[in-house]
């Protein structure tokens, strides 16, 4: 490389999470970082952007050196403002993560880990996401980063088609148990959705969401299925959501009035 890589680096856990600053720490040996991330827990918001009511950042330290910067927003809007008010220059890329949790199959609708690499694959940047699958607390990040430096080089030197991010998901386990990895398909496992009814101290009723995946897919290129077994998945996604199978048997339905 003639030149230090720029990299932007959000996440949907928020400015402080293990995760991030794992992700950071290893990118550091190979690119200037900077950092735009949430301020508080925004997962599962999706491409949410902030419309009605103004954007507050602030400048954060970690043992009294800068680190990043905090916003009171989604992660679609961390990487927006980033590109279009923080740097200079455009970042050769923008990575989001690392997630605690897995994002495959219907939870890349869901996830804002995923929307800030979208955003980033919109404004032109190449892009990923990158999660550890697992929900236990103090999970060890260290080969997710160290493959996320290795993804980022790798994108770095082949570029990514316009339109398409890489979603990266990462089992939980030691590296000397990764059994490779395999360049996946999105899975159509669903989530079995439960609203669980529960009571305040002060006696109102409130919701809380519960729910487990329910497995629907059996391929071995899967992302959902190459975690079981133990394989980094990379899928490539496309933020155009358009059923292209679809469109001449819809031109056939005369729509017109």
């Amino acid at each position: 490389m003639d030149k230090k890589l720029s990299i932007l680096v959000s996440n949907d856990d928020g400015i402080f999470s293990d995760g991030l600053a794992a992700l950071v720490k290893e990118l550091q040996t190979i690119a200037d970082v900077t950092i735009v991330a949430p301020d508080s827990q925004q997962s599962a918001v999706g491409h949410a952007i902030t419309m009605h009511r103004p954007l507050r950042m602030r400048e954060m330290k970690k043992e009294g050196v800068f680190f990043g910067y905090a916003l009171d927003g989604t992660p679609a809007d961390c990487v927006k403002l980033a590109i279009r008010n923080i740097m200079k220059q455009k970042p050769d890329l923008v990575i989001s993560g690392i997630n605690h949790g897995s994002n495959t199959a219907i939870s890349v609708i869901y996830s804002g880990t995923v929307s800030a690499a979208t955003e980033g694959t919109i404004l032109g940047i190449p892009s990923f996401a990158v999660s550890l699958t697992t929900f236990e607390p103090n999970p060890d990040f260290t080969y997710a980063a160290k493959f996320a430096k290795q993804l980022a080089l790798k994108i770095v030197h082949h570029g990514l088609p316009n339109g398409t991010l890489l979603n990266v998901n990462v089992p939980p386990v030691p590296e000397n148990e990764i059994n490779g990895v395999v360049v996946t398909k999105q899975g159509k496992s669903v989530w079995n959705d439960e609203f669980e009814s529960r009571r305040d101290p002060g006696n109102k009723q409130y919701f809380w969401l519960k729910g487990e995946l329910v497995e629907l897919d059996e391929e071995e290129d899967i992302d959902q299925r190459a975690i079981l077994n133990n394989k980094v998945s990379v899928t490539p996604i496309h933020f155009d959501l358009t059923n292209y199978a679809m469109l001449e048997d819809l031109r056939s339905w005369n729509l017109t009035p």
